[in-house]
């Protein structure tokens, strides 16, 4: 019953870590931060309830085979949307030419990078929960 006040508190966080890690994520072409430190959040939501919680709560709430078609599948997205360039007669990742671009400032005014980034945040996500679960499992 000594960490009844810390459960509470990362159970109120955590839905707020989380839409902050989303955040990050889908305005990253639009301000700082981007897929990588959008990632970095998510993962550390799930991490943070892992502590406090152990991690076999943490394996239940996200166990390592949905990581792993997490990881895989951001993968796949990123590389999928680099061929859209390719498919449309312009080079691998290539935004200007390959789709249309909106007016700056929108949500969607970056082209592709709106969804790579998703995929990169994803990838990012999923690899930061799996290493941190690896590295605290005991022999």
């Amino acid at each position: 019953m000594l960490d009844f006040i810390l459960k509470k508190v990362v159970l109120i966080l955590l839905p707020f870590i989380q839409m902050f890690g989303i955040y990050v994520i889908f305005h990253g072409h639009l301000s700082p931060g981007g897929s990588f430190a959008g990632g970095i959040i998510v993962a550390v939501g799930f991490i943070c309830y892992s502590l406090v919680f152990g991690a076999e709560k943490g394996q239940e709430k996200i166990p390592h085979k949905i990581t792993n078609l997490i990881e895989s599948f951001g993968t796949l997205w990123y590389g999928l949307m680099g061929l859209v360039g390719v498919l449309r007669g312009a080079g691998f990742l290539l935004n200007k030419g390959a789709v249309a671009v909106g007016q700056p400032g929108n949500l969607f005014s970056g082209g592709l990078i709106f969804l790579i980034t998703f995929g990169v945040g994803l990838k990012v996500a999923s690899t930061m929960v799996t290493l941190f679960f690896t590295l605290t499992e005991e022999e």
